[in-house]
Protein backbone atom coordinates (compact mmCIF):
# COMPACT_ATOMS: atom_id res chain seq x y z
CA UNK A 1 0.00 0.00 0.00
CA UNK A 2 1.15 3.34 -0.90
CA UNK A 3 1.36 6.39 1.48
CA UNK A 4 -1.29 8.88 0.04
CA UNK A 5 -0.60 12.14 0.44
CA UNK A 6 -3.60 14.46 -0.92
CA UNK A 7 -5.50 17.77 0.49
CA UNK A 8 -7.11 15.50 2.78
CA UNK A 9 -3.97 14.95 5.06
CA UNK A 10 -1.00 12.19 5.10
CA UNK A 11 -3.15 8.42 4.74
CA UNK A 12 -1.80 5.31 5.12
CA UNK A 13 -2.45 1.62 6.68
CA UNK A 14 -0.23 0.76 10.38
CA UNK A 15 2.61 -1.17 9.87
CA UNK A 16 4.89 -2.32 6.64
CA UNK A 17 7.36 -0.82 4.92
CA UNK A 18 8.35 2.95 5.72
CA UNK A 19 7.92 4.90 2.85
CA UNK A 20 5.09 3.27 1.56
CA UNK A 21 2.71 2.96 4.47
CA UNK A 22 1.63 4.94 7.85
CA UNK A 23 5.04 3.40 9.74
CA UNK A 24 6.63 5.70 12.68
CA UNK A 25 9.74 7.40 10.51
CA UNK A 26 6.62 8.54 8.54
CA UNK A 27 5.01 10.08 10.79
CA UNK A 28 7.99 11.92 12.39
CA UNK A 29 8.80 12.76 8.78
CA UNK A 30 5.28 14.37 8.31
CA UNK A 31 5.22 15.63 11.48
CA UNK A 32 8.39 17.24 11.43
CA UNK A 33 7.44 19.14 8.18
CA UNK A 34 4.36 20.69 9.60
CA UNK A 35 5.91 21.83 12.16
CA UNK A 36 8.58 23.77 9.67
CA UNK A 37 5.59 25.32 7.52
CA UNK A 38 3.67 26.69 10.72
CA UNK A 39 7.20 28.12 12.75
CA UNK A 40 7.65 30.97 10.29
CA UNK A 41 3.94 32.36 11.10
CA UNK A 42 4.66 32.28 14.76
CA UNK A 43 7.05 35.97 14.59
CA UNK A 44 9.43 34.13 16.94
CA UNK A 45 8.08 32.58 19.60
CA UNK A 46 7.05 28.53 19.78
CA UNK A 47 3.97 27.24 17.72
CA UNK A 48 1.18 26.03 19.69
CA UNK A 49 -0.41 23.19 18.00
CA UNK A 50 -3.73 21.10 18.65
CA UNK A 51 -4.09 17.52 18.58
CA UNK A 52 -6.86 15.65 18.47
CA UNK A 53 -7.81 11.72 17.38
CA UNK A 54 -10.56 9.18 16.91
CA UNK A 55 -10.77 6.06 18.78
CA UNK A 56 -8.76 4.02 15.78
CA UNK A 57 -7.12 1.22 17.29
CA UNK A 58 -3.66 2.78 16.48
CA UNK A 59 -4.42 6.20 17.52
CA UNK A 60 -2.77 6.30 20.80
CA UNK A 61 0.55 5.48 19.30
CA UNK A 62 -0.09 7.68 16.57
CA UNK A 63 -0.80 10.35 18.74
CA UNK A 64 2.52 9.78 20.95
CA UNK A 65 4.36 9.65 18.08
CA UNK A 66 2.97 12.97 16.72
CA UNK A 67 3.19 15.14 20.34
CA UNK A 68 6.80 13.86 20.92
CA UNK A 69 7.72 15.24 17.19
CA UNK A 70 5.86 17.99 17.85
CA UNK A 71 7.52 18.90 20.96
CA UNK A 72 11.33 17.98 19.62
CA UNK A 73 10.60 20.58 16.56
CA UNK A 74 9.79 23.43 19.38
CA UNK A 75 6.02 23.15 19.27
CA UNK A 76 4.45 23.36 22.44
CA UNK A 77 0.97 20.88 22.44
CA UNK A 78 -2.77 21.38 23.58
CA UNK A 79 -3.80 17.81 23.35
CA UNK A 80 -7.69 17.66 23.75
CA UNK A 81 -7.06 13.59 23.70
CA UNK A 82 -10.68 11.68 21.99
CA UNK A 83 -12.01 14.26 19.79
CA UNK A 84 -14.24 14.62 17.47
CA UNK A 85 -12.56 16.70 14.16
CA UNK A 86 -14.95 19.47 13.95
CA UNK A 87 -14.47 19.42 17.69
CA UNK A 88 -10.38 19.84 17.39
CA UNK A 89 -11.04 22.17 14.45
CA UNK A 90 -12.89 24.26 16.86
CA UNK A 91 -10.18 23.74 19.63
CA UNK A 92 -7.89 25.27 17.23
CA UNK A 93 -9.92 28.43 17.11
CA UNK A 94 -11.10 29.02 20.81
CA UNK A 95 -7.68 28.38 21.81
CA UNK A 96 -6.07 30.49 19.39
CA UNK A 97 -3.34 27.95 17.97
CA UNK A 98 -1.26 28.30 15.63
CA UNK A 99 -2.66 25.31 13.97
CA UNK A 100 -3.53 21.60 14.76
CA UNK A 101 -3.40 17.72 13.98
CA UNK A 102 -6.35 15.39 13.77
CA UNK A 103 -5.10 11.55 14.20
CA UNK A 104 -7.93 9.81 12.21
CA UNK A 105 -7.96 8.14 8.77
CA UNK A 106 -12.26 9.37 8.78
CA UNK A 107 -14.37 6.28 7.03
CA UNK A 108 -11.35 4.23 6.35
CA UNK A 109 -11.51 0.32 7.99
CA UNK A 110 -9.41 -0.15 11.16
CA UNK A 111 -5.82 -0.75 9.84
CA UNK A 112 -5.96 2.82 8.28
CA UNK A 113 -4.79 5.98 9.71
CA UNK A 114 -4.01 9.80 9.22
CA UNK A 115 -2.83 13.34 9.73
CA UNK A 116 -5.19 15.40 8.73
CA UNK A 117 -3.22 18.75 8.46
CA UNK A 118 -4.81 22.61 9.86
CA UNK A 119 -3.92 26.16 9.68
CA UNK A 120 -4.83 28.63 12.60
CA UNK A 121 -8.37 28.97 11.59
CA UNK A 122 -8.97 25.58 12.37
CA UNK A 123 -9.26 24.48 8.43
CA UNK A 124 -7.22 22.33 6.45
CA UNK A 125 -4.25 23.28 4.76
CA UNK A 126 -4.65 24.54 1.36
CA UNK A 127 -3.53 22.87 -1.97
CA UNK A 128 -0.22 25.00 -1.82
CA UNK A 129 0.15 24.47 1.39
CA UNK A 130 0.32 20.58 1.27
CA UNK A 131 2.74 20.52 -1.13
CA UNK A 132 4.86 22.73 0.75
CA UNK A 133 4.56 20.40 3.39
CA UNK A 134 5.36 17.37 1.31
CA UNK A 135 8.76 18.97 -0.33
CA UNK A 136 9.45 19.84 3.26
CA UNK A 137 9.24 16.30 4.37
CA UNK A 138 11.48 15.13 1.64
CA UNK A 139 14.34 17.77 2.65
CA UNK A 140 17.15 15.86 5.30
CA UNK A 141 19.67 17.44 7.43
CA UNK A 142 16.95 19.75 9.36
CA UNK A 143 18.52 20.37 12.72
CA UNK A 144 15.86 20.15 16.31
CA UNK A 145 16.43 22.77 19.02
CA UNK A 146 18.53 21.98 21.32
CA UNK A 147 17.07 21.11 24.97
CA UNK A 148 16.39 24.82 26.01
CA UNK A 149 14.03 25.27 22.43
CA UNK A 150 12.37 21.43 23.13
CA UNK A 151 8.29 22.60 23.04
CA UNK A 152 6.00 21.45 26.64
CA UNK A 153 2.48 20.62 26.83
CA UNK A 154 0.44 22.87 27.68
CA UNK A 155 -3.04 21.23 28.83
CA UNK A 156 -4.63 17.77 28.13
CA UNK A 157 -8.38 18.61 28.25
CA UNK A 158 -11.72 17.32 27.23
CA UNK A 159 -12.82 19.75 24.22
CA UNK A 160 -16.21 17.71 23.60
CA UNK A 161 -18.18 19.48 26.39
CA UNK A 162 -17.09 23.06 25.03
CA UNK A 163 -17.99 21.54 21.21
CA UNK A 164 -21.43 20.57 22.78
CA UNK A 165 -22.11 24.02 24.31
CA UNK A 166 -21.47 25.94 21.27
CA UNK A 167 -23.40 23.99 18.98
CA UNK A 168 -26.11 23.90 21.72
CA UNK A 169 -26.23 28.40 21.53
CA UNK A 170 -26.19 28.81 18.04
CA UNK A 171 -29.56 31.19 17.03
CA UNK A 172 -30.97 28.87 14.47
CA UNK A 173 -31.08 25.93 17.42
CA UNK A 174 -34.55 25.64 19.18
CA UNK A 175 -33.13 23.77 21.91
CA UNK A 176 -36.40 23.89 23.97
CA UNK A 177 -38.53 23.57 21.13
CA UNK A 178 -36.94 20.12 20.14
CA UNK A 179 -36.95 19.09 24.60
CA UNK A 180 -40.52 19.60 24.10
CA UNK A 181 -40.31 16.86 21.19
CA UNK A 182 -38.86 14.32 23.65
CA UNK A 183 -37.46 12.36 20.67
CA UNK A 184 -36.64 8.61 20.73
CA UNK A 185 -33.34 8.24 18.74
CA UNK A 186 -31.13 5.30 18.18
CA UNK A 187 -27.08 6.28 17.79
CA UNK A 188 -24.55 4.43 15.67
CA UNK A 189 -21.11 5.42 16.62
CA UNK A 190 -19.30 2.53 14.78
CA UNK A 191 -17.07 2.41 18.33
CA UNK A 192 -15.59 5.45 18.08
CA UNK A 193 -15.37 8.62 19.27
CA UNK A 194 -18.88 9.85 18.38
CA UNK A 195 -20.17 7.65 21.11
CA UNK A 196 -18.61 9.77 23.22
CA UNK A 197 -20.18 12.77 22.01
CA UNK A 198 -22.97 12.11 20.47
CA UNK A 199 -25.75 9.99 23.50
CA UNK A 200 -24.37 13.30 25.54
CA UNK A 201 -25.48 15.99 22.66
CA UNK A 202 -28.61 14.29 22.33
CA UNK A 203 -29.54 13.92 26.03
CA UNK A 204 -28.98 17.57 26.37
CA UNK A 205 -31.33 18.04 23.44
CA UNK A 206 -34.19 16.23 25.49
CA UNK A 207 -33.98 12.67 23.57
CA UNK A 208 -34.00 8.95 24.76
CA UNK A 209 -30.88 7.52 23.50
CA UNK A 210 -30.61 4.13 22.93
CA UNK A 211 -26.69 3.61 22.03
CA UNK A 212 -25.57 1.30 19.72
CA UNK A 213 -21.95 0.72 19.27
CA UNK A 214 -20.71 3.79 21.16
CA UNK A 215 -18.35 1.90 22.90
CA UNK A 216 -15.21 3.95 22.20
CA UNK A 217 -13.05 0.71 21.70
CA UNK A 218 -12.08 1.37 17.73
CA UNK A 219 -13.27 -2.03 17.23
CA UNK A 220 -15.66 -1.08 14.33
CA UNK A 221 -18.72 -2.91 14.44
CA UNK A 222 -18.85 -2.99 10.87
CA UNK A 223 -17.33 -1.03 7.64
CA UNK A 224 -17.11 2.58 8.89
CA UNK A 225 -18.55 4.20 5.82
CA UNK A 226 -22.34 5.39 6.66
CA UNK A 227 -23.90 3.72 3.68
CA UNK A 228 -27.37 1.52 3.66
CA UNK A 229 -25.38 -1.28 3.16
CA UNK A 230 -22.95 -0.64 6.50
CA UNK A 231 -26.24 0.04 8.52
CA UNK A 232 -28.60 -2.49 8.66
CA UNK A 233 -28.27 -3.28 12.26
CA UNK A 234 -29.82 0.06 13.24
CA UNK A 235 -32.27 0.63 10.53
CA UNK A 236 -33.34 -2.91 12.49
CA UNK A 237 -32.96 -1.24 15.75
CA UNK A 238 -34.50 1.91 14.78
CA UNK A 239 -38.10 -0.08 14.05
CA UNK A 240 -37.33 -2.58 17.08
CA UNK A 241 -36.92 0.51 19.53
CA UNK A 242 -39.72 2.41 17.78
CA UNK A 243 -37.50 5.07 17.88
CA UNK A 244 -38.56 8.76 15.86
CA UNK A 245 -35.18 8.14 13.61
CA UNK A 246 -31.26 6.90 13.85
CA UNK A 247 -28.41 8.94 13.71
CA UNK A 248 -24.95 8.01 12.25
CA UNK A 249 -21.79 8.86 12.40
CA UNK A 250 -18.81 8.03 10.77
CA UNK A 251 -15.39 7.63 13.14
CA UNK A 252 -14.21 11.30 13.35
CA UNK A 253 -17.59 12.40 13.48
CA UNK A 254 -17.63 14.93 11.08
CA UNK A 255 -20.09 12.21 8.42
CA UNK A 256 -23.98 12.20 9.71
CA UNK A 257 -26.78 10.36 8.22
CA UNK A 258 -30.15 9.27 9.37
CA UNK A 259 -32.09 6.37 9.17
CA UNK A 260 -35.95 7.16 9.00
CA UNK A 261 -38.87 6.05 11.41
CA UNK A 262 -39.54 2.97 9.04
CA UNK A 263 -35.61 1.85 8.87
CA UNK A 264 -35.07 3.27 5.62
CA UNK A 265 -32.38 5.49 4.81
CA UNK A 266 -33.02 9.32 4.76
CA UNK A 267 -30.30 9.13 2.48
CA UNK A 268 -26.70 10.24 3.32
CA UNK A 269 -27.14 12.90 0.39
CA UNK A 270 -30.22 14.53 1.76
CA UNK A 271 -28.49 15.06 5.52
CA UNK A 272 -27.03 18.46 3.68
CA UNK A 273 -30.27 19.28 1.58
CA UNK A 274 -32.72 19.40 4.88
CA UNK A 275 -30.46 21.28 6.68
CA UNK A 276 -29.98 23.65 4.14
CA UNK A 277 -33.62 23.49 3.66
CA UNK A 278 -34.20 25.19 7.44
CA UNK A 279 -31.33 27.43 7.70
CA UNK A 280 -32.31 28.70 4.01
CA UNK A 281 -35.74 29.55 5.25
CA UNK A 282 -34.31 31.33 7.87
CA UNK A 283 -31.12 32.91 6.37
CA UNK A 284 -31.64 33.57 2.71
CA UNK A 285 -27.96 32.95 0.30
CA UNK A 286 -26.02 31.13 -1.37
CA UNK A 287 -24.94 27.43 -1.13
CA UNK A 288 -22.33 25.32 -2.17
CA UNK A 289 -21.31 21.32 -2.40
CA UNK A 290 -18.70 19.39 -4.51
CA UNK A 291 -19.11 18.07 -7.97
CA UNK A 292 -20.58 14.43 -6.67
CA UNK A 293 -23.49 15.96 -4.65
CA UNK A 294 -27.00 15.42 -4.98
CA UNK A 295 -28.79 18.21 -7.24
CA UNK A 296 -31.24 18.36 -5.01
CA UNK A 297 -29.58 21.29 -2.84
CA UNK A 298 -29.51 23.00 -5.91
CA UNK A 299 -33.31 22.99 -6.58
CA UNK A 300 -33.82 23.72 -2.83
CA UNK A 301 -31.49 26.51 -2.99
CA UNK A 302 -33.36 28.35 -6.00
CA UNK A 303 -36.66 27.67 -4.13
CA UNK A 304 -35.62 29.70 -1.67
CA UNK A 305 -34.36 32.30 -3.77
CA UNK A 306 -30.29 31.66 -3.94
CA UNK A 307 -27.53 30.22 -6.09
CA UNK A 308 -26.09 27.33 -5.86
CA UNK A 309 -22.16 27.05 -6.52
CA UNK A 310 -20.00 23.64 -7.42
CA UNK A 311 -16.91 22.92 -5.94
CA UNK A 312 -14.07 20.45 -6.83
CA UNK A 313 -14.49 17.49 -4.06
CA UNK A 314 -12.34 17.62 -0.42
CA UNK A 315 -13.31 19.58 2.20
CA UNK A 316 -10.94 22.81 1.88
CA UNK A 317 -12.09 23.22 -1.85
CA UNK A 318 -15.89 23.52 -0.55
CA UNK A 319 -14.69 25.95 2.39
CA UNK A 320 -12.92 28.05 -0.41
CA UNK A 321 -15.93 28.44 -2.68
CA UNK A 322 -18.11 29.03 0.06
CA UNK A 323 -15.59 31.73 1.38
CA UNK A 324 -15.93 33.25 -2.23
CA UNK A 325 -19.31 33.21 -2.95
CA UNK A 326 -20.58 33.66 0.43
CA UNK A 327 -22.59 31.11 1.14
CA UNK A 328 -24.41 30.23 4.26
CA UNK A 329 -24.36 26.83 4.57
CA UNK A 330 -22.68 24.11 2.64
CA UNK A 331 -20.85 20.95 2.50
CA UNK A 332 -20.41 17.47 0.63
CA UNK A 333 -23.14 15.01 -0.13
CA UNK A 334 -21.33 12.44 1.72
CA UNK A 335 -23.37 13.90 4.94
CA UNK A 336 -20.95 16.66 5.66
CA UNK A 337 -22.83 20.19 6.86
CA UNK A 338 -20.66 23.03 6.96
CA UNK A 339 -22.43 25.65 8.59
CA UNK A 340 -19.77 29.19 8.59
CA UNK A 341 -21.81 30.64 11.61
CA UNK A 342 -19.52 28.25 13.96
CA UNK A 343 -16.45 27.31 12.18
CA UNK A 344 -15.72 26.37 8.54
CA UNK A 345 -15.65 22.12 8.82
CA UNK A 346 -17.67 19.09 8.40
CA UNK A 347 -19.61 19.18 11.49
CA UNK A 348 -21.69 16.19 12.48
CA UNK A 349 -23.13 17.70 15.79
CA UNK A 350 -24.19 21.05 14.35
CA UNK A 351 -26.18 19.14 11.17
CA UNK A 352 -27.66 17.11 14.04
CA UNK A 353 -29.30 19.96 16.04
CA UNK A 354 -29.69 21.83 12.87
CA UNK A 355 -32.10 19.08 11.86
CA UNK A 356 -33.74 18.01 14.61
CA UNK A 357 -34.87 21.96 14.86
CA UNK A 358 -36.27 21.60 11.71
CA UNK A 359 -38.00 18.48 11.82
CA UNK A 360 -39.45 19.76 14.86
CA UNK A 361 -40.74 23.14 13.01
CA UNK A 362 -42.02 21.15 10.01
CA UNK A 363 -44.27 18.75 12.55
CA UNK A 364 -43.42 15.82 10.24
CA UNK A 365 -41.87 12.57 10.59
CA UNK A 366 -38.66 11.90 9.15
CA UNK A 367 -40.54 9.82 5.86
CA UNK A 368 -42.84 12.75 5.40
CA UNK A 369 -39.94 15.59 5.52
CA UNK A 370 -37.89 13.27 2.75
CA UNK A 371 -40.72 13.21 0.84
CA UNK A 372 -40.67 16.83 0.53
CA UNK A 373 -37.73 17.20 -1.27
CA UNK A 374 -36.99 16.10 -4.57
CA UNK A 375 -36.49 12.50 -5.38
CA UNK A 376 -32.65 11.66 -6.83
CA UNK A 377 -31.29 8.25 -6.62
CA UNK A 378 -27.67 8.05 -6.51
CA UNK A 379 -25.50 4.62 -7.16
CA UNK A 380 -21.82 5.17 -5.82
CA UNK A 381 -19.03 2.56 -7.44
CA UNK A 382 -15.16 2.25 -6.64
CA UNK A 383 -12.46 0.53 -9.22
CA UNK A 384 -9.28 -0.26 -7.31
CA UNK A 385 -6.38 0.78 -8.95
CA UNK A 386 -2.90 -0.67 -9.92
CA UNK A 387 0.15 1.02 -11.17
CA UNK A 388 -0.23 -0.03 -14.34
CA UNK A 389 -3.85 2.07 -15.03
CA UNK A 390 -3.41 5.27 -16.67
CA UNK A 391 -6.37 7.28 -15.11
CA UNK A 392 -5.96 10.45 -16.25
CA UNK A 393 -5.36 8.62 -19.91
CA UNK A 394 -9.20 7.08 -19.49
CA UNK A 395 -10.68 10.09 -18.43
CA UNK A 396 -9.61 12.40 -21.01
CA UNK A 397 -11.08 9.50 -23.40
CA UNK A 398 -14.25 9.99 -21.79
CA UNK A 399 -13.93 13.86 -21.54
CA UNK A 400 -13.11 13.73 -25.61
CA UNK A 401 -16.12 11.41 -26.13
CA UNK A 402 -18.45 13.72 -24.34
CA UNK A 403 -17.26 17.15 -25.43
CA UNK A 404 -21.13 17.84 -26.90
CA UNK A 405 -22.25 17.84 -23.17
CA UNK A 406 -22.50 19.80 -20.52
CA UNK A 407 -18.65 18.85 -18.83
CA UNK A 408 -16.93 19.66 -16.28
CA UNK A 409 -13.42 18.82 -15.75
CA UNK A 410 -12.11 20.88 -12.19
CA UNK A 411 -12.19 17.77 -10.56
CA UNK A 412 -12.27 14.53 -12.82
CA UNK A 413 -14.57 14.37 -15.03
CA UNK A 414 -18.43 15.46 -14.33
CA UNK A 415 -21.27 15.09 -17.24
CA UNK A 416 -24.32 16.54 -16.85
CA UNK A 417 -27.33 15.06 -18.87
CA UNK A 418 -30.62 16.26 -18.98
CA UNK A 419 -32.17 14.26 -16.13
CA UNK A 420 -28.62 11.77 -14.60
CA UNK A 421 -24.93 12.67 -14.35
CA UNK A 422 -21.67 11.36 -13.74
CA UNK A 423 -18.81 12.04 -11.87
CA UNK A 424 -15.46 10.18 -12.29
CA UNK A 425 -12.70 10.94 -10.32
CA UNK A 426 -9.73 9.30 -8.62
CA UNK A 427 -10.05 9.31 -5.02
CA UNK A 428 -8.11 11.89 -1.89
CA UNK A 429 -8.27 9.05 0.21
CA UNK A 430 -8.13 5.75 -1.33
CA UNK A 431 -6.54 3.80 -4.22
CA UNK A 432 -9.70 4.35 -6.26
CA UNK A 433 -10.95 5.63 -8.89
CA UNK A 434 -14.97 6.65 -7.44
CA UNK A 435 -17.73 6.49 -10.35
CA UNK A 436 -20.91 8.53 -8.83
CA UNK A 437 -24.09 8.76 -10.79
CA UNK A 438 -27.81 10.31 -10.02
CA UNK A 439 -30.97 10.07 -11.70
CA UNK A 440 -34.31 9.72 -11.35
CA UNK A 441 -34.58 5.97 -10.14
CA UNK A 442 -32.18 3.80 -8.52
CA UNK A 443 -32.07 1.33 -11.86
CA UNK A 444 -30.97 4.04 -14.35
CA UNK A 445 -28.42 5.10 -12.09
CA UNK A 446 -26.97 2.02 -11.68
CA UNK A 447 -27.16 1.30 -15.50
CA UNK A 448 -25.48 4.80 -15.64
CA UNK A 449 -22.72 3.72 -13.59
CA UNK A 450 -21.61 0.45 -15.35
CA UNK A 451 -22.00 1.68 -18.58
CA UNK A 452 -19.25 4.23 -17.69
CA UNK A 453 -17.57 1.44 -15.66
CA UNK A 454 -17.58 -0.36 -18.88
CA UNK A 455 -16.19 3.12 -20.96
CA UNK A 456 -13.33 3.40 -18.38
CA UNK A 457 -11.95 -0.63 -18.65
CA UNK A 458 -12.26 -0.08 -22.93
CA UNK A 459 -10.22 3.32 -22.32
CA UNK A 460 -7.58 1.57 -19.64
CA UNK A 461 -7.21 -1.39 -21.79
CA UNK A 462 -9.36 -3.51 -19.67
CA UNK A 463 -6.81 -3.28 -16.32
CA UNK A 464 -9.60 -1.31 -14.54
Amino acid sequence: MTLIKSISGIRGTIGGPSGENLTPPDVVKFTTAYVRLIAPRTQGRRPRIVVGRDARISGRLVADLVEGTLLASGADVIDVGLCTTPGTEMAVITKHADGGIIITASHNPRQWNALKLLNADGEFLSAAEGQEVLALSEEEGFDYPAIDGIGRVEERTDYNDEHIRRVLELPLVDVEAVRRRRYKVVVDAVNSVGGVVMPRLLRELGCDVVELNCAPTGEFAHNPEPLAENLREISAAVVREKADLGVVVDPDVDRLAFISEDGTMFGEEYTLVSVADYVLSERPGNTVSNLSSTRALRDVTRQHGGRYYASAVGEVNVTTKMKEVGAVIGGEGNGGVIYPELHYGRDALVGTVLFLTWLTRRGMTMTQLRATYPAYFASKNKIELTPEIDVDKALQEVKARYANENVNDIDGVKIDFETSWVHLRKSNTEPIIRIYTEARSTEEADALAQRFIAELREYANNTL
